[in-house]
């Protein structure tokens, strides 16, 4: 925001008028928990737009300041500046009765929590707001959703990119542009509730090294230990259990820090003992070896198998990785002679593989009958929000979008050219926006034969269009559910899954991830990240909570060991309700931070299923695909986590 900039209006503004507090931070590098805050800037903001007031400064962090090709802020630079704990008080103030506000808010709220937490303070933040999120809501006409270039689509000036407080004032700019449209729209803010300092996401977590070997199995009565066997521990031992870790992990065991029926042998001197883990080992038959007897045979565990290395797998052929890599999906060798007849690129539904184990992970899932590709492609590059009907009705009227070539909207946003109104649409209030916005509205028979179709009831006289997507900068590929593509991971190896939904009243959501080995199986249990786990140990994989109806799993590719070969990301109803209540889950792929889309897929088949797997990033060969996956289960949680070998409590 600009000194001289006008405020915001106050007639339709009233729910989006709070106090904020803009912030920006540069810091030293990625992890909040390892890395350190180098400058910080706030700018506040009233209800009305005006500025307040406004701080920023250098901070001596006492470590080494990272990327300075990024940031620009030497060792030099930062030698005699405060340390964060003497500005702490000055920032806090600041931040006191205010919503935070940051592009890529969960970044620099997760810093600054960090940061108070050292100087044993107390961050004063109830809520914060993420104007990337917004941005995602309003869907501008713009390249991608990055600072720079939202600031250039508002007409912003940017002066200094990285500069703190700078792009503080960018942000107030964009925030007030922002804010307009989301009112013009009628979007509710994704305002997030944060968690207190206390908070053990706060808490130093140090890395643990993925076990080197495959899970052979249970341990049979009497026999050896092998490595790679996932090992339990409870009850009081002889030996410290630090250092019955510390050998287990040495002889090249697996130690768990809970039961599953992927668990080799449980080690307790009680069986009976009536523990948590003692009652799962028994409900999952795993068997129980003392202290004395695990001891001895430490002394002799026998070679275990070594996880493939990355692209090894038996009979893939290595295929070029990198900048080359298009975002092409894949396609069978049965499917591969209609393809090559038209040299097109087809998103073709691919069954997606279930977790290997001698009995099913989990209960068989609902798989869709792929849907036949239309020779005609009458919606291509439009965006279409279905309105009304039931759950059923609604979903097939997506289906038949997505079929025509369009793509399916879950909310209304700038990107949305066109209405289907079915019964009861009538009383959905976004209904009245559709003439001041220029969107046509057509009934459901539209759909049928959508190029001599009349354009509807809701478009008005000389209203604006919205820009189709195909005119639109780097639309991404619709996939159907199923569909496959391609991750140019060279030039972007930290990518986002991003699910979004529909608000709704009567149902939460968490969506959690699961880093998987080439069995299917985590290969311990902080690879199950969730919302009261956000990030396993080494930070490779992240939950980004970026509004009540959107949440993101960050993974960063080329960090992830070996042993790592698939990351599924799935999405849980907590409490009643089920999928159906919910309606349809938009995912997209998403490279690096800001970035436009690669792809993305609108699920909405699920009806009482209470647990929903989204999509996947896994390996072929050298190569990490996104997968669109959408297989949905009656069961809870709890269940899918077993059945990929965590188990939690119910």
């Amino acid at each position: 925001m600009t000194p001289h900039s006008p405020a915001l209006p106050a007639p339709g503004l009233r729910d989006y008028a709070f106090d904020w507090a803009l912030v920006d931070v540069e810091t030293s590098g990625l992890v909040a928990r390892r890395d350190r805050v180098l400058s910080v800037a706030v700018v506040t903001m009233g209800p009305d737009g005006e500025r307040t007031g406004e701080f920023s400064t250098l901070l001596n962090p006492g470590c080494d300041p990272g990327p300075v090709d990024v940031h620009g802020l030497t060792a030099e630079r930062l030698l005699g500046a405060p340390t964060f704990d003497q500005v702490a008080g000055r920032i806090g103030a600041l931040l006191q009765d205010r919503v935070l506000v940051a592009h890529n808010a969960q970044f620099d709220y997760d810093f600054l929590a960090h940061e108070f937490a050292r100087a044993r303070l107390y961050l004063p933040v109830s809520q914060r707001l993420c104007t990337l999120a917004l941005n995602r809501q309003v869907d501008p006409p713009a390249e991608d959703m990055k600072l720079g270039t939202l600031a250039a689509h508002y007409g912003v000036p940017q002066l200094r990119a990285h500069d703190a407080l700078d792009d503080t004032r960018v942000l107030a700019g964009i925030l007030r542009a922002t804010l307009r449209e989301a009112a013009r729209l009628d979007l509710p803010l994704p305002l997030v509730a944060c968690p207190p300092r206390q908070d053990t996401r706060f808490a130093p977590q140090p890395p643990k090294t993925p076990c080197a070997y495959r899970n052979p199995g249970r341990a049979e009565a009497g026999g050896p230990l092998v490595q790679g066997m996932k090992i339990a521990i409870t009850g009081e031992t002889a030996t410290s259990r630090a250092e019955l870790v510390a050998r287990s992990v040495a002889a090249g065991l697996n130690v768990m820090t809970s039961v599953s029926r992927h668990t080799s042998a449980l080690v307790t001197n009680a069986a009976g003992s009536g523990s948590a883990k003692a009652r799962r080992a028994a409900a999952e038959g795993v068997p129980v070896i003392d202290e004395h007897t695990f001891l001895r045979l430490l002394d002799d565990v026998r070679p275990g198998t070594r996880h493939l290395a990355a692209g090894a797998e038996a009979g893939v052929a290595p295929v070029a990785a990198g900048a080359g890599v298009a975002p092409v999906a894949v396609v069978t060798a049965g499917e591969a002679g209609a393809t090559a007849a038209t040299g097109a690129a087809v998103a073709v539904p691919v069954a997606p593989a279930a977790p290997s184990s001698p009995e099913a992970a989990v209960p068989a899932p609902r798989r869709p009958a792929p849907a036949a590709v239309p020779a005609a492609r009458p919606l291509a590059g439009r965006r279409v929000l279905v309105l009304g009907g039931t759950h059923p009705a609604a979903a097939a009227a997506r289906s038949r979008v997505v079929e025509l070539g369009g793509s399916a909207a879950i909310n209304l946003s700038r990107s949305v050219t066109d209405a289907v109104l079915l019964p009861g649409g009538e009383t959905d209030r976004r209904i009245r926006r559709m003439p001041k916005l220029g969107l046509p509205v057509h009934d459901e028979h539209w759909l049928t034969a959508p190029e001599g179709a009349p354009a509807g009831t809701g478009a008005a006289s000389g209203a604006a269009r919205p820009t189709p997507e195909a005119d639109r900068p780097s639309a991404p590929l619709v996939l159907p559910r199923g569909g496959v593509a391609d991750l140019p991971t060279a030039q972007a190896p930290l990518w986002h899954i991003t699910a979004a939904w529909a608000p709704r009243d009567r149902c939460e959501i968490d969506v959690v991830a699961f880093v998987l080995d080439e069995d299917e199986q985590v290969t311990f249990d902080e690879d199950f990240v969730f919302y009261g786990a956000p990030e396993n140990p080494a930070g490779t994989v992240r939950l980004l909570t970026d509004g009540p109806a959107e949440q993101t799993i960050a993974v960063d590719l080329a960090s992830l060991p070996p042993s790592s070969r698939k990351v599924a990301v799935a999405a849980a109803i907590d409490g009643e309700g089920t999928f159906g209540d919910v309606g349809a889950v938009q995912v997209t792929a998403v490279p690096g931070t800001g970035a436009a889309p690669l792809a993305g897929a609108t699920l909405d088949a699920a009806t009482t299923e209470r647990t929903l797997l989204l999509a996947e990033f896994y390996r072929r060969g050298p190569v990490w695909r996104f997968r669109a996956v959408g297989q949905g289960y009656d069961h809870g949680l709890a269940d899918l986590a077993r059945g990929y070998g965590v188990d939690i409590a119910d």
